[in-house]
C-alpha cells in the first residue's frame, strides 16, 4: 500500500470516528482505540476503558464540535475543530493528534485554547 493509500485511509478511518463522536456516540471509542491507549494530555488517564470513562463526563462529550480541518499521513492525523460547550458559544479551539497503528488509535496529543474576543483575533481562529 503507499503512502497516499494510506493517508487517506487514516484520514477517514479519524473522519468517521470524529464524525460518530459528534453525534454522541461516545461508543465509538471502543472501536477506535487500543487497549493499551496512550494518552499524553495532563489529567487524563490512559488505557482504553479509563479514558472512555473520562471523556464520557468531560466537557468534550456534550459540546457542539464544528470539524475546521484534517491533515493525515501513513500513521497520525491532526484534527482541528471548535468545540462549543453548552452556554459558551466561543468556546475553543482544538488540536488533536491521534497516532494510530493498523485501524486503531495508540496515542493521543491534544492542544485547547479559548477563543478570544473576535477583536482580539482580527484574522479569526480558525
Amino acid at each position: 500500500m503507499n503512502d497516499n493509500t494510506q493517508a487517506q485511509r487514516v484520514k477517514d478511518l479519524v473522519l468517521r470516528g470524529f464524525a460518530e463522536f459528534a453525534a454522541g456516540n461516545v461508543g465509538i471509542l471502543r472501536t477506535l482505540l487500543r487497549e493499551d491507549f496512550v494518552e499524553h494530555s495532563p489529567g487524563n488517564p490512559s488505557g482504553r476503558e479509563a479514558f472512555i470513562e473520562f471523556i464520557a463526563q468531560a466537557p468534550v462529550a456534550g459540546s457542539r464540535l464544528v470539524l475546521k480541518r484534517v491533515i493525515a499521513d501513513d500513521r497520525y492525523a491532526v484534527v482541528h475543530y471548535h468545540m462549543v460547550p453548552p452556554g459558551d458559544e466561543r468556546g475553543v479551539a482544538v488540536v488533536d493528534i491521534w497516532r494510530l497503528e493498523g485501524d486503531q488509535i495508540v496515542e493521543h496529543w491534544d492542544v485547547v485554547q479559548p477563543v478570544p474576543e473576535p477583536a482580539e483575533i482580527p484574522n479569526g481562529m480558525f
